[in-house]
This record gives C-alpha cells, structure tokens and sequence, in this order.
C-alpha cells in the first residue's frame, strides 16, 4: 500500500503542498494532471529521490519518511527507461532481480529473449521502456512506480505491455502507482486515480468517478469533459419530484429568490435526489441530484447526448431535456463521430457512431433535437 499523509516536499522552485493520497494494498493507482503539476515529484519523493519536508509517507505498511531510497522495497521506472549502458539486455534484468528464475520469466512473459544479449545501445526507445519494466518487475517490489511507461511504444506494443503489465499484478497484486497522461489507460488499469495540478491533488477516487463526476469545471475540462457550462443553479418548480421533467427550450423563468450566494442544496436532509433547474445562455434543464443552488458549472459527458434527426422542437422520447439546434460540425474518429450543434447560441457536443451519422443523414447545416436525461448531468 501507499499512504501519504501530508506530505510536502521542494524541487528546486517546485513544491508539492500537503499531500494527502492513499492507494491500498494489491491496488493499482494512476496519477493525471497537466504537464508541470508535479506528477513525477510525486513519484520521486515516494521513493525517497526527494525529501519531505513535512508528513508522513507509509509504504507497505512501514512509515518510509526517512528511510534510505534502497530500503523503501520499491521499485521505479522513469519515462526515459534508464538503463545501466554497459550491461546487456540480460544483465539488466538480472541486475537487483529477486532470483535468476524471476528474471527469466519475466523476460519471457515480455518477449525479451531475441534482445538478451544485445546491448543497450542498440535497442528502440519502446525497446528500453520495455527492459525497463521487465527490469522493476524481476525485483518483485512490493511497490511499483511507473512514470509514462509506454509513452515510447507503438499501440499494439502499448495494448500488449498494458495487457500484460495487468496480468501480473493481478498474480502477485502488489501495489502500483503510474502516472499516465492517457485517459483511456487510466480508466482500464487503474482501480484509484488521482488528478493533480501546481503541486496539490485536486481530487481522487474511483477512475469512473473522476471522469464522470469530476469535483471542478478544471478538472472537467482537463479529463475532456466536452459539455462543460457555467450558469445558475435553482429550486425547480416541482422540487419534490424526482422524475425527469418536461421543459422549456428557452430559459424565461424569473431568477430563484435564494441568489447568487446561495449555499442550499437541492437534495433533501435524508440524502434522496431532488430536482434542480440549471441555466446557461437561454437554455435550462432539469438536473436531478444533491446540488447547491447559486452559480455552478454543468458536465455533461458527451456520449450521454442523443441526437434526432426530427425537425420537430421536441422528439417522442423519455429524455425530457431536449433542444433544437442546427449541426455546426462533424468530426469522423474510426467507428465514431463528435457532433458538435448550436442550440440557441449554446454549442452542445454529442459523440455518436458513425453508422448513426450515416443513418440519420447527418451533416453540417442539419436540423436536429439535441437530448440529455437529468440524471446525465453532474454539477460542480
């Protein structure tokens, strides 16, 4: 396990401040954040590469906080797969290896065995990323620190180590915390994510939590949240209704008396979802969840938006939240396509397959009903 318990520490002018992070035993931690927000730091002062300057760092249940980095029973691969020059393939993973078997198999399970006995000099830059790895897992660490470790691979190489990076820990389930700027491998390997910026952790938790429920408009934005609103939040006019609720395209209700400043949540004392208003350029819909009234941001994932091709201000459906607008862009990605439509002045991004593009004629200039379920949408 991994537990910091706020832990500050200094890099040159960079600070990490009052970090407060855990990732349990056999779990497997991912790390997001923008370039420069301390992410490897992070991982350098868990490993005790940097000192703290305040807090505790437990590791496998053993307060490391000033423990010598070769104590710490860790094991740590960098972005740039440092690798002893004048060693062989072979003699790196061997090197600090647990026992000659574990290196063997390792280097089996990775492929590495037409590359044993070459030098390092000779080898890709995926290649050595991939020593890297075999290299840390041979020692059998209680603890794995992985920083971008698959940056430099192709994707089928990527989806193979990623793969098979899985499979172990699954076998041995120790402890690993990675930093990734890839979203799509945060949400499959990791069981904890932690999102950080200018040396702090903004939030942490359940990847599928982050992503669709992020704590700021900031993060939502950095996880690519496409639909990200500011507007207000107020009671709705049926605040005890927790169904999805017809509403009006235009937003010409008068402004809720509780204000801008208002703390209220729209959630009853018992914790039961109620519904909530939310207004943003001349829309507003129905939310459905513990929200505060006053001025809030709106996230909405974008392949939580429906389209319909109707020219009717409304289409038949059990989706309440629906609006007009007019296709302003397509954008083909493989098997999908981002749509993007301007509904009343309001630029609404659905993510639909391709073949729904093609069924429903969809292109630039087309008039569609753009919808969304209350329960779609996360305020913050």
């Amino acid at each position: 396990m991994i537990s910091l318990q706020g832990v500050s520490a200094k890099a040159g002018d960079f600070r990490l401040v009052d970090i407060t992070i855990d990732v349990p035993q056999g779990e497997y931690g991912v790390v997001i954040g923008p370039a420069g927000s301390g992410k490897t730091t992070l991982l350098e002062t868990i490993a005790g590469v940097i000192r703290t300057t305040a807090g505790r760092i437990i590791v496998a249940g053993a307060d490391v906080t000033a423990a010598a980095p070769e104590h710490r029973r860790l094991g740590i691969v960098y972005q740039h797969a440092y690798l002893f020059p004048h060693l062989t393939v072979r003699e790196n993973i061997e090197y600090g290896a647990s026992t000659a078997k574990s290196a063997a198999d390792i280097t089996a399970q990775f492929e590495l065995g037409p590359l044993a006995n070459r030098s390092i000099h000779s080898l890709s830059g995926g290649e050595r990323q991939l020593v890297a790895i075999a290299r840390a897992l041979a020692r059998q660490p209680d603890v794995l620190l992985l920083d971008e470790p698959f940056s430099a691979l192709d994707p089928r190489t990527r989806d193979r180590a990623r793969r098979m990076l899985r499979s172990i820990h699954n076998q041995r389930r120790f402890t690993v915390l990675q930093v990734t700027h890839d979203f799509v491998e945060a949400g499959t390997l990791g069981n904890v994510a932690i999102v950080m910026d200018a040396g702090r952790v903004l939030q942490q938790g359940d990847p599928s939590n982050v992503f669709t429920k992020p704590a700021s408009a900031y993060i939502a934005d950095f996880v690519g949240a496409e639909n990200v609103f500011a507007g207000t939040v107020r009671a709705s006019a049926s605040e005890h209704d927790t169904t999805e609720h017809d509403i009006a395209e235009h937003d010409t209700s008068e402004r809720n008396p509780n204000g801008r400043d208002s703390t209220e949540r729209a959630g009853g004392a018992d914790g039961q979802n109620r519904a909530a208003e939310f207004s943003t350029g001349a829309l507003r819909f129905y939310v459905v969840g513990e929200v505060t009234f006053g001025a809030a941001h709106a996230v909405i994932r974008a392949e939580e938006v429906a389209l319909s091709a109707t020219r009717s201000t409304r289409a038949e459906s059990s989706v309440q939240n629906q609006f007009a607008g007019k296709i302003v862009e397509i954008l083909n990605s493989g098997p999908l396509a981002r749509v993007a439509v301007n509904a009343s002045g309001t630029i609404i991004v659905a993510m639909v397959t391709a073949r729904s593009v093609r069924d429903l004629e969809l292109r630039a200039g087309s008039d569609v009903v753009v919808g969304f379920k209350a329960t779609a949408v996360h305020i913050c």
